[in-house]
């Protein structure tokens, strides 16, 4: 057997080495039929306790990762695949129609991650990711507060998010500077939303791209000499919900078309 392999500081890579934490990753994932892919496997420390799974995919852009895990799993090794997981076309990877996601994701990319998660929300059941605490609060994040923004809208739109634990620098090698947390997504019902899709994204982003000021003034660009007949462009875009935006979206569109 090989070497283990070092972490890359380019990829991001912070090597989750306690067994407990990781069963306890895993066991967050809901037991389903839907096929399961890890991002970012690294060690592979996730990786044991999921590959057995028929319908189990991994994949990494580090070359050393996969020959790691190759040559550790020879018998599953066309489980193991040098993908990247944000260029990757997953509906003509993963045969089945749904599938759930597992990761220590890599820091740099997790925000990156979401969004590729909110472009195939009608594939992906079940998401179960480590991220910096910031983020994965973030995420979590009720209206109100200061931490609340476009990927809290966005994923909120579309899932239910659980903060499930916060995790200690000291599990990983290298230690990361900062404290990581657990979180898990788990889809709702809505398919679609009670407006335009498009616009809402927009108006969210807009929205919170000037968040200091209210959201008259943030969307102002988009509507130009147009006027909203809305109650909320006199907030700021932290104090709205998934329920409100919709709401604004449809003032907008609405005022567009006159």
């Amino acid at each position: 057997m090989s070497q283990p392999i070092k972490a890359k500081k380019h990829l991001g890579q912070h090597f989750l080495h306690d067994l407990n934490i990781a069963q306890k990753i895993v066991k967050s994932l809901p037991e389903t039929t839907d096929a399961v892919i890890e991002i970012g496997p690294g060690t592979g420390v996730l990786t044991q306790y999921l590959i057995e799974k028929e319908n189990f995919r991994a994949f990494d852009i580090d070359q050393e990762s996969i020959d790691f895990l190759k040559e550790k799993y020879p018998q599953f090794a066309h489980k193991i695949s040098f993908q990247d997981f944000l260029e990757a076309d997953l509906n003509a990877l993963v045969e089945e129609k749904h599938y759930n996601i597992i990761g220590n994701f890599p820091y740099n990319i997790s925000t990156q991650i979401m969004f590729k998660v909110l472009e195939n929300r009608n594939n992906v059941n079940y998401v179960v990711g480590m991220f910096q605490k910031e983020v994965a609060q973030r995420i979590a994040e009720k209206p109100g507060s200061k931490t609340y923004g476009i990927l809290s809208v966005l994923l909120q739109a579309f899932y239910k998010i659980d903060y499930l634990f916060t995790v200690h620098e000291q599990v990983f090698t290298p230690p990361p500077k900062v404290k990581s947390a657990v979180i898990r997504l788990t889809r709702n019902a809505i398919q679609n939303l009670e407006c335009n899709e498009d616009l809402f994204f927009k108006v969210v982003k807009a929205s919170f791209n000037q968040r200091r000021k209210t959201i008259r003034n943030s969307v102002k660009s988009m509507v130009g000499n147009h006027t909203v007949d809305s109650v909320y462009l006199d907030k700021r875009a932290e104090q709205l919900s998934v329920v409100e935006f919709v709401q604004l979206t449809n003032a907008i569109e609405n005022s567009l078309k006159l």
